[in-house]
């Protein structure tokens, strides 16, 4: 199959699990971008990808989901490890670190980043974040003498922060993974712009990747669901109203599937 070249990656979940999955991935890339930064802005920065990351785990059933993920591959990762064609010593170590993620994220306490929640400073800038210009210095003086630290002091808090999840990390990175890296691009064309698709195989499709040519000038809008999903290719010149290209469209497909 012909590679693409400069692609541009789209990709869209389809269902509730993977989108909190690569939202939680999104914001720790976040901050760990900002984190080795030395200015008081990317300090703020990775702080509030922190902040976001401890909003999204303050769900009841989110530790939940996790374990019963990583269960999930689990399962499915061992009914093929009579298969002669794989990677016997690769599977063993998949299997362990996923039996450890899942020790960990049992041991880890009720729930998970509760200590962040609890945190005063932490919440005091949480309640001020929503609220346009509302981390100035006469608003949260305290996170002004905080942004004011030596950076490896700030470093070092931050990471003393992050360490508390640093098991969701680790296991958002090790199921997207698994997951995208189960299954192959294939080549399609989209006619006039448009691709859809019905699903009916006995894997769940949970993840679409789409690979788009960047001098194409399109970008790909992705909807979809278990049962079905369908691709749109807009022209990008156009951001105020844009309008699905009347071309037909050379792209890379991936169905990521459990």
């Amino acid at each position: 199959m012909p590679v693409l070249q400069n692609p541009i990656l789209f990709e869209h979940p389809l269902n509730e699990r993977t989108r909190t999955l690569l939202r939680i991935s999104h914001l720790f890339e976040q901050f760990e971008f900002h984190l080795a930064g030395s200015s008081q802005w990317q300090s703020r920065a990775a702080l509030q990808a922190l902040l976001d990351i401890s909003s999204i785990l303050a769900r009841a059933d989110i530790k939940k989901d996790l374990i019963k993920q990583l269960e999930q591959q689990k399962k499915s990762l061992a009914s093929i490890s009579s298969n002669p064609k794989v990677d016997q010593i690769r599977l063993q170590q998949v299997l362990d670190d996923i039996s450890y993620m899942i020790e960990r994220l049992f041991t880890g306490g009720r729930q998970l980043g509760g200590s962040l929640r609890k945190n005063d400073f932490l919440t005091s800038i949480s309640q001020r974040a929503p609220i346009p210009g509302g981390s100035y210095e006469f608003d949260l003086p305290q996170f002004h003498y905080w942004l004011n630290l030596p950076h490896t002091e700030r470093v070092m808090q931050l990471d003393d922060w992050r360490h508390e999840i640093s098991s969701v990390q680790e296991t958002a990175e090790l199921l997207l993974g698994l997951l995208r890296n189960g299954s192959v691009y294939q080549e399609k064309t989209a006619s006039n712009g448009l691709y859809q698709k019905n699903l009916n195989g006995k894997r769940e499709v949970q993840l679409i990747q789409v690979r788009v040519a960047a001098e194409s000038l399109l970008y790909a809008e992705i909807s979809g669901s278990k049962h079905r999903f369908c691709i749109r290719f807009l022209e990008s010149s156009q951001w105020d109203h844009p309008q699905q290209t009347d071309q037909d469209v050379t792209f890379e497909l991936k169905a990521c599937a459990i």
